[in-house]
């Protein structure tokens, strides 16, 4: 159960189908990722991929390790994308997902924003 609501939440992501994540979210989730202010609440977090998304024509989020234990699922990502421009973006990333009553109520993501903010730089 813990790892289908996690699976589910990242085939929305890259499907684009934001709104299928209000199925995934606690009411109060959180968002956290490094050096940005945290995301809180559902409809909050359901603005919020839809615009951290804008500039990319294309992305993915390729899970490449699971760790689970009872509350919460530690993934390792290898993100994939393509600005509008073409250029291309990569990077890993780690996710941890706290859950409660099958849902997510906290996604904290750490990744190397120097290294992001150098590839997205006009």
């Amino acid at each position: 159960m813990s790892r289908a609501v996690v699976e589910a939440y990242f085939a929305a992501i890259n499907a684009d189908a934001f709104a299928e994540l209000v199925g995934v979210f606690a009411e109060d989730v959180e968002i956290h990722t490094v050096g940005a202010e945290p995301v809180v609440g559902r409809e909050a977090a359901l603005a919020h991929f839809p615009e951290v998304l804008a500039n990319y024509a294309e992305h993915s989020d390729r899970v490449t390790r699971w760790i689970e234990t009872r509350d919460a699922i530690v993934t390792e990502i290898d993100f994939a994308g393509k600005l509008m421009d073409g250029r291309p973006v990569v990077f890993p990333a780690l996710d941890v997902f706290d859950l409660r009553d099958g849902r997510i109520a906290r996604v904290t993501t750490w990744y190397d924003t120097r290294d992001v903010r150098r590839q997205v730089a006009p």
